[in-house]
């Protein structure tokens, strides 16, 4: 088993939290506010909102498996 990956299930993102490990412009925790999935039920889109600014970014669902970018949750 790898530990070094944070479990993500593409559906259960929508309302997820986040934590960023590289902070820039205070943006340190985000959530989820946009999941879409095609018709055969796959994820093609995602949007990550800042807490702080409320800007939103699109983002690959897959990079919040990497523990060096992303931590599940507020911390």
């Amino acid at each position: 088993m790898n530990n070094n990956i944070n479990k993500v299930n593409p559906k259960s993102l929508l309302h997820s939290k986040w934590t960023k490990v590289d902070i820039k412009n205070k943006e340190k925790h985000f959530i989820i506010t946009l999941v879409k999935f095609d018709e055969d039920q796959k994820l093609v889109e995602c949007i990550i909102e800042a807490v702080m600014t409320k800007s939103e970014y699109s983002i690959d669902w897959r990079e919040l498996k990497d523990i060096n970018k992303w931590g599940i949750g507020w911390q």
